[in-house]
């Protein structure tokens, strides 16, 4: 039988770079609801994706955080981030106190959420891939969460994060996988998240052919060779949970990007992952993001919203809600 993509977005504005964060004008809940709306139509799935971000010192900021986005009905798709990346010093982790803050979070919030995601981009050297102890907070967090769901009687799903291999991922990150995990980990993976921009970071603008080719080449490669490395079988989806095309300045190349080639990349890159979805056991398509961090910065890292940071609509909005209407569940 014949199925769509299960569509999403990150509804908020701030962006976190590898310099840390990008803010701008704060959110205003009431637009994103409407926003929303008008993106999902009458019929359509269409979630939320959020993200908390574990330390220690943060767990009551990240908990006030997500009360906040529960009363806004943005609690359904939520990531739970492991660490500090901005902090070099800190490079070991209470684990007891990471699983129980996973834990909390899923009797607190539980009953809202469709998915879980333990870990964004574990393997991303400058990022969560920067700490050593980030593969076991990946498993014993998956499996964490497994049982308590299980123990709950919860129908979410349980998932980790990743990012193609290249030369800023951790190198042999699957295969170190395979070799940590067993198989009480493979049985709770009910998901593999995947972010990826294409036409993004490059120093020179890819051609439309380019970006389709490279969007397929990406997922090929997780499917076919780094899924395989850690173990994980054809039958656990593949979510693509961030992607997205940034108006604005590229700081490297110095190359302006406007709102017109935001909708034409978007449309390739969602047209291409639709077309390989069943092949691949692909489920679900993410976008980052709903709205700018701040629309007056020029550089990418503040404009990768399909609105602007006032929540008016760029032409991608429109893009974005007619690729749902046609290609999702």
């Amino acid at each position: 039988m014949d199925s769509g993509l299960t569509f999403g977005i990150y509804p908020l504005s701030v962006a976190g770079t590898p310099f840390g964060l990008a803010v701008g004008p704060d959110d205003d809940y009431e637009k994103i609801q409407l926003a929303l709306k008008g993106l999902q139509g009458e019929t359509k799935k269409f979630f939320p994706r959020t993200y908390l971000i574990y330390t220690k010192k943060w767990e009551e900021k990240m908990l006030s955080n997500a009360d906040r986005y529960v009363d806004a009905g943005l609690v359904k798709d939520l990531t739970i981030g492991c660490g500090d990346w901005t902090d070099q010093k800190e490079q070991d982790i209470d684990l007891n106190h990471w699983l129980d803050f996973i834990r909390k979070v899923i009797h607190r919030y539980g009953t809202h959420l469709t998915s879980l995601q333990i870990t964004n981009e574990p393997n991303l050297s400058f990022m969560e891939g920067s700490k050593p102890y980030i593969i076991q907070a990946l498993i014993e967090g998956v499996i964490v969460a497994k049982e308590e769901t299980k123990k709950l009687h919860l129908p979410l799903k349980i998932g980790f994060g990743s990012v193609p291999e290249s030369p800023a991922a951790v190198p042999n990150f699957w295969e170190n996988l395979a070799k940590a995990g067993n198989q009480v980990f493979l049985d709770s993976v009910d998901f593999v998240g995947h972010n990826f921009y294409v036409d993004v970071f490059e120093d020179r603008p890819l051609n439309i052919n380019e970006i389709a080719e490279s969007v397929e080449n990406i997922l090929r490669k997780l499917r076919e060779k780094s899924l395989v490395s850690a173990g994980i079988p054809s039958s656990v989806p593949i979510r693509v949970t961030e992607n997205g095309w940034p108006t604005g300045k590229n700081p490297v190349a110095n190359i302006e990007r406007t709102y017109e080639r935001q909708c034409e990349v978007l449309e390739t890159v969602i047209r291409t992952i639709y077309k390989l979805r069943e092949e691949l056991n692909i489920t679900h398509y993410q976008l980052f993001g709903l709205r700018d961090a701040d629309s007056s910065k020029e550089d990418l890292f503040h404009q990768f919203g399909i609105m602007r940071d006032d929540y008016s609509p760029k032409p991608a909005y429109f893009t974005f809600k007619k690729l749902i209407d046609e290609l999702g569940v």
